[in-house]
Protein backbone atom coordinates (compact mmCIF):
# COMPACT_ATOMS: atom_id res chain seq x y z
CA UNK A 1 0.00 0.00 0.00
CA UNK A 2 2.86 2.41 0.80
CA UNK A 3 4.44 1.78 -2.60
CA UNK A 4 1.16 2.52 -4.37
CA UNK A 5 0.82 5.82 -2.48
CA UNK A 6 4.38 6.78 -3.37
CA UNK A 7 3.90 5.96 -7.04
CA UNK A 8 0.62 7.88 -7.10
CA UNK A 9 2.25 10.89 -5.41
CA UNK A 10 5.14 10.93 -7.92
CA UNK A 11 2.69 10.65 -10.82
CA UNK A 12 0.57 13.56 -9.55
CA UNK A 13 3.64 15.76 -9.06
CA UNK A 14 4.88 14.91 -12.56
CA UNK A 15 1.51 15.76 -14.10
CA UNK A 16 1.24 19.08 -12.26
CA UNK A 17 4.75 20.21 -13.13
CA UNK A 18 4.36 19.21 -16.77
CA UNK A 19 1.54 21.79 -17.13
CA UNK A 20 3.88 24.64 -16.25
CA UNK A 21 6.29 26.37 -18.56
CA UNK A 22 9.29 28.31 -17.35
CA UNK A 23 11.03 31.23 -19.03
CA UNK A 24 14.39 32.69 -18.08
CA UNK A 25 14.86 36.45 -18.33
CA UNK A 26 18.02 37.50 -20.21
CA UNK A 27 20.91 38.98 -18.24
CA UNK A 28 20.17 42.61 -17.50
CA UNK A 29 22.64 45.41 -18.12
CA UNK A 30 20.99 47.32 -15.25
CA UNK A 31 21.27 44.52 -12.65
CA UNK A 32 23.63 41.91 -14.17
CA UNK A 33 23.83 39.70 -11.06
CA UNK A 34 20.07 39.11 -11.03
CA UNK A 35 18.72 35.74 -12.13
CA UNK A 36 15.02 36.07 -12.88
CA UNK A 37 12.64 33.33 -14.00
CA UNK A 38 8.94 33.31 -14.86
CA UNK A 39 6.74 30.26 -14.48
CA UNK A 40 3.33 30.19 -16.21
CA UNK A 41 0.68 27.69 -15.12
CA UNK A 42 -2.78 27.39 -16.68
CA UNK A 43 -5.54 27.35 -14.06
CA UNK A 44 -8.86 26.20 -15.41
CA UNK A 45 -10.17 27.31 -18.77
CA UNK A 46 -9.19 31.01 -18.81
CA UNK A 47 -6.89 31.83 -15.89
CA UNK A 48 -3.11 31.72 -15.69
CA UNK A 49 -0.84 31.98 -12.67
CA UNK A 50 2.52 33.66 -13.12
CA UNK A 51 5.30 33.23 -10.57
CA UNK A 52 8.38 35.39 -10.90
CA UNK A 53 11.46 34.47 -8.90
CA UNK A 54 14.39 36.87 -8.70
CA UNK A 55 17.69 35.84 -7.18
CA UNK A 56 20.34 38.44 -6.27
CA UNK A 57 18.23 41.39 -7.38
CA UNK A 58 19.93 44.56 -6.14
CA UNK A 59 17.92 47.11 -4.22
CA UNK A 60 16.53 49.75 -6.62
CA UNK A 61 18.08 52.46 -4.45
CA UNK A 62 21.50 51.20 -5.59
CA UNK A 63 20.77 51.90 -9.27
CA UNK A 64 22.02 55.00 -11.06
CA UNK A 65 19.80 56.99 -10.91
CA UNK A 66 18.31 55.52 -7.75
CA UNK A 67 14.72 54.28 -7.92
CA UNK A 68 12.22 53.16 -5.28
CA UNK A 69 10.95 49.83 -6.65
CA UNK A 70 10.85 47.30 -9.45
CA UNK A 71 7.45 47.34 -11.18
CA UNK A 72 6.23 44.27 -13.07
CA UNK A 73 4.35 44.71 -16.34
CA UNK A 74 2.39 42.16 -18.41
CA UNK A 75 1.53 42.35 -22.09
CA UNK A 76 -1.84 40.86 -23.02
CA UNK A 77 -2.57 39.05 -26.31
CA UNK A 78 -4.09 42.30 -27.65
CA UNK A 79 -0.85 44.18 -26.90
CA UNK A 80 -2.17 46.06 -23.86
CA UNK A 81 0.48 46.76 -21.23
CA UNK A 82 -0.67 46.46 -17.63
CA UNK A 83 1.01 47.23 -14.33
CA UNK A 84 0.53 43.97 -12.42
CA UNK A 85 2.56 44.59 -9.27
CA UNK A 86 6.05 45.08 -7.93
CA UNK A 87 8.88 43.28 -6.22
CA UNK A 88 9.08 44.04 -2.53
CA UNK A 89 12.86 43.92 -2.52
CA UNK A 90 15.68 45.31 -0.39
CA UNK A 91 18.88 43.58 -1.57
CA UNK A 92 17.09 40.28 -1.20
CA UNK A 93 18.74 37.01 -2.09
CA UNK A 94 15.34 35.83 -3.29
CA UNK A 95 12.21 37.80 -4.20
CA UNK A 96 9.00 36.12 -5.33
CA UNK A 97 5.95 37.59 -7.04
CA UNK A 98 2.78 35.55 -7.74
CA UNK A 99 -0.36 36.67 -9.53
CA UNK A 100 -3.32 35.23 -11.39
CA UNK A 101 -4.45 36.64 -14.73
CA UNK A 102 -7.82 36.32 -16.53
CA UNK A 103 -5.87 36.20 -19.81
CA UNK A 104 -2.67 34.56 -21.03
CA UNK A 105 0.20 37.03 -20.61
CA UNK A 106 2.40 36.99 -23.69
CA UNK A 107 5.32 38.95 -22.27
CA UNK A 108 6.53 40.15 -18.87
CA UNK A 109 8.95 42.98 -18.27
CA UNK A 110 10.32 44.75 -15.22
CA UNK A 111 11.15 48.44 -14.86
CA UNK A 112 12.78 50.43 -12.09
CA UNK A 113 10.37 53.17 -11.03
CA UNK A 114 9.77 55.82 -8.37
CA UNK A 115 6.05 54.99 -8.00
CA UNK A 116 4.12 51.72 -7.94
CA UNK A 117 0.72 52.81 -9.30
CA UNK A 118 1.74 53.88 -12.79
CA UNK A 119 -0.41 53.32 -15.87
CA UNK A 120 2.56 53.38 -18.26
CA UNK A 121 6.19 52.47 -17.69
CA UNK A 122 8.45 55.50 -17.59
CA UNK A 123 11.50 54.22 -15.71
CA UNK A 124 14.47 52.18 -16.83
CA UNK A 125 13.59 48.78 -18.28
CA UNK A 126 15.50 46.14 -16.34
CA UNK A 127 14.66 43.02 -18.36
CA UNK A 128 11.95 41.46 -20.55
CA UNK A 129 10.91 37.96 -21.58
CA UNK A 130 8.34 36.45 -23.93
CA UNK A 131 6.46 33.70 -22.09
CA UNK A 132 6.34 30.22 -23.55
Amino acid sequence: MKNIKRILFVAIVAILTSCASASIFPISEVVPAAEITAKKVKQGKWNYQITLTALNLASPERLTPAKKMYVIWAVSPSGTIRNVGFFNNINAEKSIYKASFPYEPMEIFITAEDEEDLCKPNGVEVTRVKLQ
